[in-house]
C-alpha cells in the first residue's frame, strides 16, 4: 500500500493540473502529542487536479509546515508528548472527492492518502529526558542522542465547505484526519539515577515519528468566472 500511495501521489503531482479559483488560505496542524503546526507562508497550493465528472475528481497539492513538536511511538515505553522536536515538513496529499452540490454551495467528502517528509529536524530533549526519568523511576537523567529522519506517508480523510460571501469571492473551510508515520530511528546514552549515578546507551530502532493529528484550513478566493466553486489555489 505504501508503494501504490507514493505512485498515486507521483501522478497528480506530474498530469495537467488546473485552478480556476485563486486566493489565499491557511492551514493549521494539530498533532496527536505534539504541538499546534503553522504553515510557512507562501509556501502552500492545494486543491490542484482534475475533475472526473460533476460528482468526482481527484486532487493535490503541497504544504510546508512549521512544526513545533511531534510525538513518537514504537518506543519501549509509552510517553505523550514530543521527543521530536521542531522541523520543516513538506505535505503533498492524493485525495478522492465526492463532490456535492447545494445551492451555491458544495461540501466536499476527501480520503486519500499522503506523503510528508522532516527537515531541519531536533529532539526536544526536555521531554526526552523526562521520558526516561519515567521509564527508569529515576529522579534525574540526561540524554544525549543522534537521529536519522525518513520520508513518511499515511492516510487522511475529510470535509470541505466552499460558499460565497460576496459576489465573486468566497470561501471555503476544511477538516482533515491525518493518520501518518515515518521511520524515526534514535540512539545514544542517558546518565542519571536516584542516589548512584550510572549511564547507560540505548538504541530506539523501531521509533516511529507520529504524524497523525488534525488539520485545519481556512480560505478565501476569487472566483474567475466559472459556476461551481471548483479549483481554489491557496
Amino acid at each position: 500500500m505504501k508503494k501504490h500511495c507514493l505512485l498515486f501521489v507521483f501522478f497528480l503531482l506530474t498530469v495537467p493540473t488546473h485552478a480556476q479559483d485563486f486566493g489565499l488560505s491557511f492551514s493549521y496542524f494539530i498533532p496527536k502529542n505534539g504541538y499546534f503546526s503553522a504553515p510557512v507562508s507562501p509556501f502552500s497550493m492545494r486543491g490542484l487536479g482534475v475533475d472526473l465528472s460533476r460528482w468526482f475528481a481527484i486532487e493535490t497539492g503541497a504544504t510546508l509546515y512549521r512544526v513545533t513538536g511531534l510525538g513518537l511511538k514504537d518506543l519501549p515505553f509509552e510517553y505523550k508528548g514530543p521527543i521530536a522536536g521542531a522541523n520543516f515538513t513538506l505535505f503533498v496529499p492524493a485525495e478522492l472527492v465526492l463532490m456535492i452540490h447545494a445551492g451555491s454551495m458544495e461540501i466536499d467528502l476527501k480520503g486519500g492518502c499522503f506523503f510528508f517528509y522532516a527537515f531541519d529536524q531536533h529532539l526536544n530533549y526536555g521531554h526526552l529526558d523526562r521520558a526516561i526519568r519515567t521509564y527508569e523511576g529515576w529522579s534525574v537523567a540526561n540524554a544525549a542522542a543522534k537521529f536519522k529522519t525518513y520520508p513518511g506517508w499515511g492516510y487522511h480523510a475529510g470535509t470541505e465547505l466552499t460558499f460565497p460571501v460576496v459576489r465573486q469571492f468566497g470561501a471555503s473551510l476544511e477538516v482533515n484526519y491525518l493518520l501518518g508515520q515515518a521511520k524515526f530511528p534514535i540512539s545514544g546514552s542517558y546518565t542519571g539515577g536516584n542516589t548512584a549515578i550510572e549511564t547507560r546507551t540505548f538504541n530506539f530502532a523501531d521509533a516511529r515519528m507520529d504524524f497523525s493529528g488534525l488539520e485545519i484550513s481556512i480560505g478565501v478566493f476569487y472566483q474567475t468566472g466559472r459556476t461551481a466553486m471548483r479549483r481554489k489555489r491557496r
